[in-house]
């Protein structure tokens, strides 16, 4: 009997953890089928996705506290946050679901490496390895050649990458995660109208478009950071970290069934020297 009580635990973390991985998938997959289509403007796409965002995750706040509808959060988070939508919102445009994940997710990891060793963290010789393979890949992934991504969308991708890496970094001390996800969610909406005011003119949407992002904001963004931050009360940081890197893999394979989008040698090869250089850096962290 413990060991049947010890076990329904343990399924609900995995049950929880494999939702929101698919979400954070999702959540390129969306956009990208979105954006490709033309239903929808990457400014209209990104106001949309934080405003719904907000009104899920409030939601989500008041059902399990009651109508207690307090919200944590700051605004330097929030700009994080913002960043992230808008970089990501317009990098993939251009940029094919697979390498867009690809390049999002090294970067994020990355940039939390680069604050470990800001913060006075030693690596070790083989952890090093994994950096320099890591970035290594990162670089022939965007190098000049007909198969590499457009380099500004890259670029793009890569800088959401980097405030969604500070944003998570700045989230681990909070008391209530949920809390403060919908609080950096609400001072986010105001910023993302704020960018789409200047694309006003150019701003288009179909219902599909407008739909794709309805359900990027409130079910991939608001209900999946629930369901991980529901995973992570019982996930080691190390385990949290590696996980995420079975996410550019989903997202690319969801990419070749859902959009057609093809797998090049180029992001093959990336893929293995980024998450494999990670995965090394992981691993002589942990031990």
């Amino acid at each position: 009997m413990r060991d049947r009580a010890l076990e329904t635990p343990r399924l609900a973390t995995l049950a929880f953890t494999a939702a929101a991985l698919l979400a954070f998938a999702a959540n390129s997959l969306l956009c990208r089928l979105a954006l490709a289509g033309d239903g929808i403007d990457p400014a209209s796409f990104g106001a949309i996705r934080v405003a719904s965002g907000a009104l899920a995750l409030v939601l989500i706040v008041r059902r399990r506290a009651g109508h207690d509808t307090r919200v944590d959060g700051d605004w330097l988070s929030a700009a994080m946050l913002f960043a992230y939508v808008a970089f990501f919102s317009f990098a993939y445009v251009n940029l094919t679901a697979g390498t867009g994940a690809l390049i999002l997710f090294g970067a994020v990891q990355l940039s939390m490496f680069g604050w470990a060793l800001r913060g006075g963290e030693r690596f070790s010789a083989a952890a090093w390895c994994g950096l320099g393979l890591a970035g290594a890949g990162l670089v022939y992934l965007v190098l000049p050649g007909v198969s590499a991504p457009p380099p500004l969308s890259a670029a793009f991708m890569a800088l959401a990458g980097a405030a969604w890496g500070v944003y998570s970094l700045r989230g681990r001390g909070a008391p209530d995660p949920l809390r403060a996800t919908a609080g950096n969610f609400l001072r986010a909406a105001p910023l993302a109208l704020a960018l789409w005011l200047p694309f006003a003119g150019m701003a288009h949407a179909d219902a599909a478009g407008i739909a794709l992002a309805i359900v990027s904001g409130a079910l991939t963004s608001g209900v999946g950071y629930a369901l991980w931050y529901t995973a992570l009360r019982e996930l080691s940081a190390m385990r949290a970290a590696t996980v995420q890197l079975s996410v550019p893999l989903i997202t690319a394979f969801g990419a070749v069934l859902f959009l057609s989008e093809p797998v090049t040698l180029r992001l093959a090869l990336a893929s293995v020297a980024i998450l494999g250089g990670i995965a090394l850096v992981l691993a002589r962290r942990s031990q």
